[in-house]
């Protein structure tokens, strides 16, 4: 038997950071974001050594062990072994050799949540072998306890419950770790119009997030007014692309982004830099009406909202950077699993 699994990345649309604590423990966070068509995969197989294999395809990585019930985190391949042993801790894994193999759509780094999504298809993986218990909630907290208690990763929450969920989610984060998912009904054509419009785009660059985060964090702690200040108009900003999706005002998505975009960097330095500066400038001189910098910034992905059919101009605006646009759909489903 062999037990696979996928599980979607996902685009931030408003809200970045406010998942993080803690801001979220003190003030509440709020963050708009959707699933797309690129995902993290996990597949175990067994094997007839008495092995445990791991192999991270898309980074060329791999470690090999004899069984045993708990794996050194050496810095490589951490996050796989991690997930093993907190399985194992917890629920017990049969003594037998496998291979745990993995491979994601975007590279580490790039602001689309790879490394929670990563966790949540590889417990996925284990779930399908081990016919584990879990729902939604269960198996995005569980995500979360991984990485950011067991492995010590900094970071926020939103990812695993993407990941998890999937489609368009209104998410609200409190003290205790509590979060709500709110699952957004959009109709269809708002959809599909937010998919042309909204570019994707590389800019080959990425990023140690978890510095970010960490001085993030640390303005917060030191209460730092400005800081704390941009956090809550982020948080206004999830709930402002919340209403203009529900009801369809589009028009107002590219305002929406720019607003947020110039708040985020307030949050914390190394958000934004000088390139990802230019690419934006550029980007709106060639049409486009807003946008955004994924995930904790620094690096990665930037967002553009391009009306009309001003995508073409700006991606032929962009080629000077040397970057990429990225082709996408939105897709509604969270964590897949099965067996072959």
């Amino acid at each position: 038997m062999i037990y696979r699994s996928k599980a979607p990345l996902r685009i931030g649309l408003a809200g970045g950071g406010t998942d993080v604590s803690p801001y979220s423990d003190l003030y509440g966070g709020a963050i708009l974001n959707a699933t797309i068509s690129l995902y993290a995969n996990a597949t175990i197989e067994p094997i007839e050594e008495n092995k445990i294999i791991l192999n991270a395809i898309d980074r060329q990585e791999e470690e090999q062990y004899e069984w045993q019930k708990e794996l050194p985190i050496t810095g490589k391949l951490d996050l796989l072994k991690g997930i093993y042993n907190r399985i194992q801790k917890d629920y017990g894994i049969p003594e037998r050799g496998f291979r745990l193999s993995t491979f994601v759509d975007a590279p580490a780094g790039s602001g689309l949540g790879t490394s929670s999504t990563l966790v949540v298809a590889i417990i996925g993986a284990f779930t399908e072998m081990l016919r584990l218990p879990m729902g939604e909630y269960d198996m995005a907290h569980y995500a979360f306890e991984i990485e950011r208690q067991d492995l010590g990763m900094a970071g926020g929450k939103q990812d695993q419950y993407a990941a998890t969920f999937g489609g368009v989610n209104y998410m609200e984060f409190y003290s205790d770790d509590k979060v709500i998912v709110n699952p957004l009904r959009i109709k269809q054509q708002y959809l599909f119009e937010l998919e042309n419009n909204l570019l994707l785009y590389y800019t080959s660059t990425s990023r140690e997030s978890a510095e970010i985060i960490r001085k993030q964090t640390r303005n917060v702690v030191d209460k730092k007014g400005s800081s704390i200040e941009a956090m809550h108009q982020l948080k206004e900003q999830a709930r402002l692309m919340k209403e203009a999706l529900l009801k369809g005002k589009l028009h107002e998505i590219g305002e929406v982004l720019n607003f947020g975009f110039h708040q985020k960097r307030l949050m914390a330095e190394g958000i934004s830099n000088s390139l990802m500066d230019d690419i934006y400038e550029t980007a709106i001189k060639a049409g486009a009406t807003g946008g955004k910098i994924s995930g904790a910034g620094g690096g990665g992905f930037m967002i553009f909202y391009c009306p009309g059919n001003s995508k073409y101009n700006v991606i032929n605006s962009l080629d000077k950077f040397g970057g990429r646009h990225r082709s996408y759909l939105f897709v509604e489903h969270g964590l897949k699993t099965w067996t072959i």
